[in-house]
């Protein structure tokens, strides 16, 4: 465990602000490690960016953003013993996912860095080259990059894998995690919330297991409705796992053999969801949505129709299949952190925002 210089010893450091970009779901000691490696050999200030903010629980973003900021706070404080997080050189922000838009996701994170930086600052982005995710870093060829090595086993993804499970042994983690995280994480697990991300974890693996021996990751095909009428979008409330609860489009995977086309999955599963019959000449506009990591169970492509229909059909809409109610939503009342997946997405890229 590394512990930080007083702030009146950092007066040599390269840089006038070095940036930290993570989930930190949930923070570890590498997570901190690297936030006081920062301070003590790079610069006087230190910006936190916790991504996947405003999202809901999901087995892959468990914890909220606030929750994750106090347990970097209270870790750094209490179990590393120092002060950084109480004075003007530490600060933290909450990054949105822009999934389809990476340009927007790092502007608005720039954004952020310039209102605690001068225009003439040398700034420095620290972070590990891990796979494919770590794309972001070149996103910011302003900033000098730092990589860092790794010197811990287990990621945030290997403490989800042996944390959210029935009864789950923290003594496993107590390498890896402050007391103030396995404090937390004990709390957590005699939540609901816990076993609703248990339910989802043993959903998706059983979800997988019939596609383990393929000699290639299978690309599922799925086919949404995007439907507006006026100010109003029509949306599921979804009734089973993943995802049970949260707010969808209607729509549905592809059948193979009855489908004849994307447009007519569409039309079926929007039928069935939500008794609403619609036609081609109702459909405005359709795009592809395929980002890698847009679905837990795997990689789907999904293509999302947007129909523009009367508010006649404002009473025309009853729930079935696997929706467990069916409604219009006034779009300025929509909050992504009520929504599966990158459905939100989907519909500020179809003009809902």
């Amino acid at each position: 465990m590394i512990k930080v210089n007083s702030l009146k010893d950092m007066t040599n450091l390269p840089y006038d602000a070095v940036v930290f970009i993570g989930r930190f779901n949930p923070p570890h000691h590498e997570h901190l490690n690297i936030i006081c490696r920062a301070f003590e050999t790079l610069s006087h200030k230190v910006i936190i960016i916790i991504g996947s903010a405003g999202k809901p629980r999901s087995y892959k973003n468990p914890f909220f953003e606030n929750e994750r900021e106090n347990l970097i706070i209270t870790s750094l404080l209490h179990d590393y013993g120092h002060h950084t997080t109480q004075t003007e050189n530490f600060h933290i922000f909450h990054s949105i996912d822009y999934i389809y838009d990476n340009k927007k996701w790092a502007d608005e994170i720039k954004k952020q860095v310039k209102t605690v930086t001068a225009e003439t600052d040398k700034i420095a982005i620290i972070g590990h080259r891990k796979d494919q995710s770590s794309f972001y870093l070149d996103l910011f060829p302003e900033y000098d990059l730092i990589e860092q090595p790794m010197t811990q086993n287990l990621s945030s993804t290997d403490i989800r894998k042996l944390y959210f499970k029935e009864s789950p042994n923290l003594n496993f983690l107590s390498g890896v995690i402050t007391d103030s995280v396995s404090e937390f994480l004990k709390e957590f697990s005699e939540t609901e919330d816990f076993q609703m991300l248990v339910r989802e974890r043993e959903y998706e693996e059983n979800y997988k297991k019939p596609f383990s021996l393929l000699p290639y990751p299978p690309v599922f095909v799925t086919a949404d409705a995007v439907v507006f009428s006026g100010n109003q979008i029509l949306l599921i409330e979804r009734a089973n796992e993943p995802g049970k609860g949260l707010l969808a489009l209607p729509g549905g995977f592809l059948d193979a053999n009855s489908d004849a086309s994307l447009q007519d999955a569409m039309f079926r599963e929007l039928k069935e969801e939500t008794g609403l019959e619609l036609t081609e000449k109702d459909i405005t506009e359709f795009n592809v949505f395929d980002a890698i990591d847009r679905s837990s169970r795997g990689r789907v492509i999904t293509m999302a129709y947007t129909l523009n229909v009367p508010d006649r059909f404002l009473h025309q809409v009853i729930a079935s299949t696997d929706a467990k109610t069916v409604d219009w939503y006034p779009i300025s009342s929509l909050n992504r952190r009520q929504f599966f997946e990158d459905h939100f997405e989907i519909i500020s890229q179809c003009g809902g925002f």
